[in-house]
């Protein structure tokens, strides 16, 4: 009993330390909008899609009045985990393939949020259990670091489904896109123009990345630079590939109608092969119910009148 009177003597104390911090963290004197905050709503583009300067999130969406009053202090320590190295590069490239308007530290504010709240979930199961009788000390900081690990693993996987959810969908358009592309080039356009004109056109992920391109070439950015940038979001091999014959066909002068058309034929063979393949895993994911349930109770329907008339003896 002594221990977890101690144990709650140092929740108390830590909540009591944590929310005077918060208080003088959100003085005014210590919670002034920074240049980039100030000046960002005059660099906004009229497309929301496409802004100069990325929007800033409020962290209010995801956490509530909660992230709302502790965004100065959640930033600070977020500000200081990255002397830690922690991967902001790769995580912000995460966050590019997932079409995501959340920056790397909102998004580490998020997974905060959720550790916090998986933490407070540990607490009270822990709490609960004690009270009980059947915890002690160490299974309950177990209890209370596992949930909150979880809560932050729960927001990387969230990412990570996000990612190849849109990596799927780009995938399904793109067969369609290419043969757009080869035709328009087929008909006199330039590579830029292509791209340009089924971008307009066409709907879809894949089509808002090749608006993208557009916009990028419109800032000053060379074509193959773009496709390049793009490849590099889009994460997806066979999209790649498709980019990578774009740009080495524009460097060295091959006919790119010919190109356009014979990349176009593998992206269609490539989205026959895959259909194959899915076919192929969905026939073997049909024969677990035959197996395990049809087969058994075929058996035991031939099986039961014989051991019927065993038990009655005739």
């Amino acid at each position: 009993m002594n221990e977890a009177i101690l144990g709650w003597v140092l929740i108390c104390g830590l909540g009591l330390g944590l929310g005077l911090v918060t208080m003088l963290r959100a003085l005014p004197v210590n919670n002034q909008p920074s240049f980039s905050a100030r000046v960002a709503p005059y660099l906004r583009s009229t497309d929301s899609r496409f802004a100069l300067a990325d929007s800033v999130s409020e962290p209010t969406r995801a956490l509530g009045v909660i992230a709302k009053i502790m965004a100065p202090v959640l930033r600070q320590v977020l500000g200081q985990l990255d002397r830690f190295s922690l991967d902001t590069q790769q995580l912000s490239h995460r966050l590019e393939q997932a079409n995501s308007r959340v920056s790397p530290n909102d998004y580490r504010l998020q997974q905060l949020g959720l550790g916090v709240l998986g933490a407070l979930l540990g607490t009270l199961a822990s709490l609960l259990g004690v009270w009980a009788g059947s915890l002690n000390g160490f299974s309950a900081s177990v209890i209370v670091l596992g949930l909150a690990g979880l809560g932050v693993a729960l927001r990387d996987n969230l990412l990570t489904s996000q990612i190849r959810r849109r990596q799927a969908r780009m995938l399904t358009e793109f067969p369609t896109i290419a043969e757009m592309i080869a035709l328009a080039v087929s008909a006199g356009e330039g590579a830029p123009g292509a791209f340009s004109r089924v971008g307009r056109l066409a709907r879809g992920e894949l089509a808002f990345e090749l608006t993208r391109v557009l916009h990028q070439t419109q800032a000053g950015t060379s074509f193959s630079t773009a496709l390049k940038q793009m490849s590099t979001r889009v994460g997806s091999a066979p999209i790649s590939r498709f980019l990578e014959g774009v740009i080495v066909a524009m460097e060295r002068g091959t006919p790119l109608a010919e190109v356009m058309h014979a990349q176009a034929l593998d992206v269609r063979e490539l989205a026959r092969r895959e259909l194959i393949e899915t076919a192929g895993k969905k026939e073997i994911g049909m024969l677990v119910p035959l197996v395990f349930g049809v087969l058994p109770l075929t058996v035991l329907f031939a099986i039961y009148p014989g051991l019927s008339l065993l038990e009655i003896g005739i």
